[in-house]
């Protein structure tokens, strides 16, 4: 377990070392955290590729020194070829997971970064677009080491990823996947970030790179075209909230699962656990987690088709009826299958108490393997989310955003600490964030929160069943109590930490000092001032 480090004016958490470097560096150069968070997020889509990329998606919170809180949704939209009856051509009968029709939404991410800069132009950030990107564009054109967590992934057992259009020539080493140290350089996706910086991040979309994108995602046969690039934009919503005992969580709405870590968090506060780490912590997390999860299912979608009332399901009068379902004794069934999903969870507190909670996804793994030849930009599988049956939930449609496992969590206590916390993982994200927060709830340091063995329910990584994985170290008196009460328990070993998300940690204390920790499971850090 690493310690906590405190910082005296401001702070970074990031899963990968480089990145928590270059939000440091910014902070050195009196940028803000929503400064410092973009110049992360850049660095980290080139140093850790198996986990998002530009051509991804991601999701902000931002809460300012006054108190207010804010939610960017960079979500991109199904393309205008993405029709059900284009994949009924196909014969398909659901989406790839992999190749160019699973690259089938505009990528957002690059969207929300320019939302982002707009507002901290607007509260005094003054720090070039050139100079936020300029550790991104370093680390892609003179190289960097490929990280452990990307060579544990094991690339040759994806045939379809293997095949994807540019993914070999971009992340193979003589036709094999490369080993943890190998240096890796991404010179096209260099001179994509570098011309951002130059041109502005509304080249993505709208101006020569956004050109280059859409030609090369048509000769790919993606069902994305220059249009759609050029209409996309990211957008401001309300966040949700949520009180709980001493503090006001927040997390991103629709569609994203924001709903579904709030619900479980809801829920779990109304089971009455006196006591973490036992048999009665995990057994409540898992069964809330399930109600949470079910509702979810039915409700999360494009905020522009949900037709569920979120307040209305985060009201008291829910959270006691969804509570006085769970048998504290007893498991519940659990038929439902669950969602993969690789993310990188980062955070960002500034000197001003400016908070940044933020999240950047490709998806599954690589996401859909397809890396544009002229930009160097890998795309995601973020659509594989929508169904081909017109009836679902979340239907493919031309211009619909797709569900996101997605969604950055944010807390704020009574007594004035301010967290800003997260974790990949796809629907493990609300399981691990109830785990960390519970935990610093109860008073835990966020280094043992972090460290502290976790649960798992569910199949996330393609794991073959909807069991309760349990991870290395987890006490085997609490695994025996969860099997007698019925739930299906799996024994992970060491080597299967990436299963358990790679989670992280920054709390800013009343004094103005900073807690930061970033999970030992992944090759990131904490750095600040």
């Amino acid at each position: 377990m690493t310690d906590d480090l405190i910082f005296s004016h401001a702070a970074v958490a990031a899963p990968h070392r480089l990145a928590a470097e270059a939000g440091r560096d910014i902070l050195i150069q009196g940028g803000n955290a929503i400064e410092a968070m973009i110049a992360m997020a850049a660095t980290i889509a080139v140093v850790y590729p198996h986990m998002n990329a530009i051509g991804g998606d991601g999701f902000w919170l931002i809460r300012e020194p006054g108190g207010r809180v804010r939610a960017i949704e960079a979500c991109g939209f199904a393309g205008s070829h993405a029709t059900i009856a284009r994949y009924r051509q196909l014969e398909l009968e659901r989406i790839p997971a992999r190749g160019p029709q699973a690259a089938l939404t505009v990528p957002g991410a690059v969207g929300g970064w320019a939302a982002a800069l707009e507002l901290s132009r607007a509260v005094g950030g003054r720090l070039p677009l050139r100079l936020l990107l300029e550790n991104a564009v370093r680390h892609a054109r003179e190289g960097y080491a490929v990280s452990a967590s990307e060579a544990r992934f094991d690339l040759a057992a994806d045939a379809g990823l293997m095949a994807a259009p540019g993914f070999a020539e971009a992340f193979l080493v003589d036709g094999k996947p490369a080993k943890a140290g190998a240096p890796r350089k991404a010179e096209r996706l260099a001179d994509t970030l570098a011309q951002l910086g130059d041109a502005g991040l509304d080249d993505f979309y709208r101006g020569d790179i956004g050109r280059e994108i859409s030609a090369d995602l048509e000769r790919i046969g993606s069902p994305v075209t220059r249009a759609d690039l050029a209409k996309y934009e990211a957008h401001w919503r309300p966040p949700l909230s949520l009180g709980v005992s001493a503090a006001t969580l927040f997390n991103t709405p629709a569609p994203t699962q924001g709903l579904a870590s709030l619900m479980t968090l809801g829920i779990y506060e109304r089971l009455g656990v006196r006591e973490i780490g036992r048999f009665a912590h995990a057994h409540a997390l898992i069964e809330a987690a399930k109600r949470a999860l079910a509702i979810r299912d039915s409700a999360c979608t494009d905020f522009a088709h949900a037709i569920e009332d979120f307040e209305a399901l985060l009201s008291p009068a829910s959270l006691d009826r969804e509570a006085a379902r769970i048998d504290m004794a007893r498991a519940a069934p659990w038929p439902a299958a669950a969602d993969k999903g690789d993310t990188v969870w980062l955070g960002a507190i500034d000197a001003q108490g400016r908070a940044v909670s933020f999240i950047q996804s490709l998806y599954w793994e690589f996401g859909s393997g397809c890396v544009l030849p002229r930009t160097g930009v890998l795309m995601q599988n973020r659509g594989v989310a929508f169904s081909l049956n017109p009836t679902a939930v979340n239907p493919l449609q031309p211009g619909r955003r797709p569900f996101h496992t997605l969604n950055p969590p944010l807390a704020v206590f009574d007594d004035g600490r301010v967290m800003s916390y997260g974790a990949m993982g796809g629907d493990g994200q609300p399981q691990f964030q109830a785990q960390l927060f519970t935990r610093v709830q109860a008073g835990e340091s966020l280094a043992r929160a972090l460290a502290a063995p976790r649960h798992l329910l569910g199949r996330s990584w393609g794991a073959a069943c909807a069991s309760v994985k349990l991870e290395e170290g987890f006490d085997d008196s609490v695994a025996a109590a969860l099997l007698r009460a019925g739930h299906e328990i799996e024994r992970r070993s060491a080597g299967q930490c990436d299963d358990f998300g790679h989670a992280g940690a920054l709390m800013r204390r009343a004094n103005g000092s900073i807690e930061a920790a970033h999970d030992p499971r992944s090759d990131g850090g904490a750095a600040g001032i």
